[in-house]
Order: C-alpha cells, then sequence, then structure tokens
C-alpha cells in the first residue's frame, strides 16, 4: 500500500469519530429536553394537592355519614313496625272464635234479651272490643259508609230505594283495622241504588 493511501485513511477516521461525537451530543440535549418536560408535567402545586385530596375524604365521609343515618331510621322504623304489629297473628286467629260468639250472642238476644245468658254474653263482647281497641285493633266503618275496596268486600250487590247508589247496604262480617293497616275486609252488601222501572214493567 501507498503512503499516500494509508494518509487519506487516517484523514477518514478522526472525520467519523467527530460525527459520532456530536450525534452523541444531539442525543443528550434531547434527553435533558425530555426530562426537563416530564419534570415540569409532574410537579404539582402542594397545596391544591392537598385540597383535593381533603374535599376527596370529605365527601366520603358525608356518604358514610348519610348512609348511616338512613340505616338508623330504617331501624327505628322496622322497630316500630315490629311493636306495632306483633300481634297481628293471634288477633287474625282470633277473629273466627269472635264471630261465632256474636252469632251466638244475637240469638240469645232475639230469644230473650232480657236473659241471664244475654247479659253475661254482652258483658263478655264489651271485655272482647276493649281488649281489640287495646292492642290497636278498630272496627272498620261500613254500614251506610260509601264502598272503599280498601276495607270492604262486596258479598253481593241490592237495590235499595233508601241507600244511595255505591254505598253499603249492610254488614256481613265485621272487619278490622290494626294501627290504620288493615287486619280484615268487612264484608259488605252494596246498594245498587233504586230498582229500574223499565225492570219493574218488563217483570
Amino acid at each position: 500500500m501507498s503512503k499516500k493511501n494509508k494518509e487519506t485513511k487516517s484523514e477518514e477516521i478522526p472525520e467519523t469519530k467527530e460525527n459520532e461525537l456530536e450525534i452523541e451530543e444531539v442525543e443528550s440535549n434531547d434527553s435533558e429536553n425530555e426530562n426537563e418536560e416530564k419534570s415540569d408535567a409532574e410537579e404539582v402545586d402542594p397545596l391544591e394537592d392537598a385540597k383535593n385530596e381533603a374535599a376527596h375524604w370529605k365527601d366520603i365521609a358525608a356518604r358514610n355519614q348519610a348512609e348511616l343515618d338512613n340505616y338508623r331510621k330504617r331501624m327505628a322504623r322496622e322497630k316500630s313496625d315490629a311493636i306495632k304489629f306483633a300481634n297481628s297473628n293471634l288477633l287474625s286467629e282470633l277473629l273466627p272464635v269472635i264471630d261465632n260468639f256474636q252469632m251466638g250472642l244475637s240469638a240469645a238476644i232475639n230469644e230473650d234479651p232480657d236473659s241471664i245468658i244475654s247479659k253475661g254474653m254482652e258483658m263478655v263482647q264489651k271485655q272482647i272490643e276493649e281488649f281489640f281497641t287495646s292492642q290497636g285493633a278498630v272496627p272498620v266503618s261500613a254500614v251506610g259508609q260509601e264502598f272503599n275496596p280498601n276495607l270492604h268486600e262486596a258479598i253481593s250487590q241490592e237495590s235499595s230505594e233508601q241507600v244511595p247508589e255505591g254505598k253499603v247496604i249492610s254488614e256481613i262480617r265485621k272487619g278490622y283495622t290494626l294501627n290504620d293497616r288493615l287486619l280484615r275486609p268487612a264484608n259488605v252488601v252494596v246498594s245498587k241504588g233504586p230498582e229500574n222501572t223499565e225492570e219493574q214493567n218488563e217483570s
């Protein structure tokens, strides 16, 4: 190899190293710029961050307090209802017995209203009514009242000249409410109003 060729090669080598140094310098500058941008983005105001954190936990505390208040109210309501209606099953089972007793009382009064049996049964009837009242059980108003499907159960309908249409003519079986909740509907006969004169003539 000639001396001239050797000198040419030796001159090319420094140029390559110089290029590599320039590339490394550019990459280093880019990396520093990226780090600066990241640090700027990650930098947050500590006071603002603390305010956001406090608001977050305050909201959670308010929600938990509301849930606790609702739970307490629900438990108090359920406890109150349990006390009010604790005897509802017992009273419901007693109602058929009372129905039979009232039928016997009516028969005794029809036979002899002044007999000792009639008077004694009337006293028992009064005690039963006082017991039911003390438990919060109240008879449903029926005769003469407007028919109410929430309180009355219509057994039949009859024409009536005296009782307007839609009102109760008579009561077949007494109904009761327990602390304003229906315990048993009253069985009633409802008026259809005056009988149609055209129907009477056709018959």
